[in-house]
């Protein structure tokens, strides 16, 4: 029963893994690309004196994704209801990312367009990822 278990459990990882992993690219290219759009409409992304380059939206997104899917996989491990566990804690660490967003300093546009793109990017990501952990464990 247990060799049963642990090639689920090493499915179910591989599975949420892939799956981020893709997730987190396309969301990576999603959201440079919105944000390319916004900076050709005039969205500045300036705060502080130095504006948040291109190619940073891309990082960030990234790593921030791959971040979530490496909870994900903990939480496939450990958490007794690994999807609502995982939804319910990405949701909330979304909001929370859009916090900085409205305080740092940017302009309303700049402020906008930023929470945006934090939603975009959850959006696209915590589906894909929800939808590859178990209801219950």
């Amino acid at each position: 029963m247990s060799v049963l278990t642990a090639t689920a459990t090493g499915s179910t990882t591989a599975s949420v893994w892939k799956g981020g992993v893709a997730a987190a690219a396309g969301a990576s290219i999603v959201t440079t690309a919105l944000a390319a759009l916004a900076s050709a409409a005039g969205v500045s992304f300036e705060a502080g004196g130095s504006a948040i380059p291109l190619l940073g939206f891309t990082q960030l997104t990234a790593v921030f994704s791959l971040v979530g899917v490496a909870m994900a996989v903990v939480m496939a491990r450990v958490a007794r209801r690994p999807r609502r566990t995982f939804v319910r804690t990405t949701v909330a660490l979304t909001v929370l990312s859009v916090v900085p967003d409205a305080t740092f300093g940017f302009d309303a546009a700049s402020a906008a367009v930023l929470m945006t793109l934090h939603l975009v990017a959850a959006l696209i990501v915590i589906p894909v990822v929800a939808r590859r952990l178990a209801t219950t464990r």
